[in-house]
């Protein structure tokens, strides 16, 4: 089947992790996606880097997969006039350095739709294309911290929780949603635009409770992995390494499912009798549901709950998540062959009734595809591409 994205080309210009997750999910539905690199600075996360507490590529690994690429120089001027060559044949341009940077190497939005008048451009960065702010530099755990996010998180005695991926890749979704609002405008007016994400403004967006509560002039807290509303709510730890157990108990009948299943007298006294009680005495509370799943696996602990109707999960991890017999049989976790050998990977994050979507290669090599993209698609001769390789312009 086809996928609802085939025939749209995108010119990715992103790199580290939310401009390169959002070019990747719009790979997924079937964009052809053209990621423009260079061997005098390849993408971070190309490169291993110890800063982030590893020395493989895994992150690049996912983000990267599905993509094509080619090399081009951008110091260079005849590599500025080949990325326009490029352009020229594409539906959309993503973007994710500091602001400036694209109109100072001569690709602005002003200047890319003269080479492609309805041209979509999404600009990716940590504060915006304007505002006081815009010129700051930012990274995973500053979005969530200017946006008000990482206050929030955390538990009520410990600081604001450093969040990493999860942001990038929220910026990342969003940037994708608004990439395909712009398509769909293009396709009904003929109109191209640029489209502006901040990820200071994705992380306040998630928030909205908050701001509402500070401006009654309340003061919202950290509450951990605990609820203002629910109680038993959070992960309690189980018997092995590292296991643990999510419960939500979020009305009366999974209440009373939690009841049947642990079998305590104690939560049949009167300081649990209702939901206000409950979470006025969580402590109590939470001391006897740990009590309970520290005497199970979090496996079997999950089956009982669920059993009468108390929502529970096993927290997984990586590895158990890559052997899940649910999420293979869903095509969300797929193997790859990747140098006669196969990777897991994440597939399909989408499914369509009579649509395809998904992984259909690995990640590409440095500049694994410049012979089909200046050859067959703009058209250079080799010789001249072979110049161009030499004078380190395709480079």
């Amino acid at each position: 089947m086809p996928k609802p994205l085939d025939g749209i080309r995108i010119a990715d210009f992103t790199l580290h992790a939310a401009g390169p997750f959002c070019a990747h999910v719009l790979s997924l539905l079937g964009a052809q996606v053209i990621k423009i690199e260079s061997a005098v600075r390849p993408d971070i996360f190309r490169r291993p880097h110890p800063v982030y507490g590893r020395m493989d590529v895994s992150n690049f690994e996912q983000v990267a997969a599905n993509k094509l690429s080619v090399t081009l120089n951008l110091k260079v001027p005849r590599a500025i006039e080949l990325a326009k060559r490029l352009i020229a044949t594409c539906d959309m341009v993503i973007e994710s350095f500091r602001p400036g940077v694209m109109a100072r190497l001569g690709l602005s939005y002003a200047e890319l739709t003269k080479v492609k008048p309805d041209i979509v451009m999404v600009s990716i960065s940590a504060y915006g294309q304007s505002g006081p702010d815009s010129a700051l530099p930012g990274y995973a755990p500053l979005f969530g911290a200017a946006g008000g996010l990482g206050y929030m998180t955390g538990y009520s005695d410990g600081p604001p929780v450093e969040i990493r991926h999860v942001m990038d890749h929220a910026v990342g979704m969003t940037a994708a949603f608004a990439a395909l609002a712009a398509l769909w405008r293009r396709r009904n007016a003929g109109q191209g635009q640029h489209v502006d994400v901040s990820a200071r403004e994705v992380a306040s967006a998630f928030i909205g409770d908050a701001l509402v509560e500070a401006s009654l002039g309340r003061t919202p807290k950290r509450c951990g992995s605990a609820s203002v509303n629910m109680a038993p709510h959070g992960v309690y730890p189980c018997t092995g390494a590292d296991a643990w157990l999510a419960i939500a108990v979020e009305d009366q009948d999974a209440w009373n499912g939690l009841v049947r299943t642990l079998g305590d007298a104690r939560l049949s006294e009167g300081r649990f009798a209702t939901a206000e009680l409950r979470i006025r005495n969580v402590e109590a509370l939470d001391a006897i549901v740990t009590e309970w799943t520290r005497q199970r696996s979090a496996d079997d602990a999950a089956g009982a709950l669920q059993a009468n109707g108390v929502p529970a999960c096993p927290s997984w991890n990586a590895a158990q998540l890559s052997r899940d017999d649910h999420l293979r049989a869903r095509g969300t976790i797929v193997e790859l062959p990747e140098n006669g050998a196969s990777r897991t990977a994440i597939g399909s994050l989408l499914r369509f009734s009579k649509l395809e979507s998904g992984l259909t290669t690995t990640t590409p090599r440095l500049g694994e595809h410049n012979d089909y993209v200046f050859g067959q698609l703009i058209g250079m001769p080799e010789d001249e591409r072979r110049v161009l390789e030499r004078e380190q312009v395709i480079h």
